[in-house]
């Protein structure tokens, strides 16, 4: 998960930076040095990630959705 992704999908689930913190259990400056680009622990990033998705959000890697298309996150189907 990039930091432009945990910044589309917060967008996408209209969730601020305090919501996910609470819902990933990490402090709120985590989740803002990580949509800074700053460096984490993998499993904190995954944790944070995890949460996002339990919310409904799918990440889409580079070139995943078509040859050309860049990383991103789409809201998943609803079931």
């Amino acid at each position: 998960m990039t930091p432009e992704q945990c910044k589309m999908a917060r967008a996408a689930l209209g969730l601020g930076v305090r919501e996910v913190a609470e819902k990933a259990d990490v402090s709120p400056n985590t989740i803002t040095r990580l949509e800074r680009g700053e460096s984490m622990q993998r499993r904190t990033v995954d944790t944070i990630r995890n949460a996002l998705e339990a919310e409904g959000v799918e990440f889409i890697a580079e070139g995943q959705a078509s040859k050309d298309g860049g990383a991103g996150v789409r809201l998943k189907a609803k079931e």
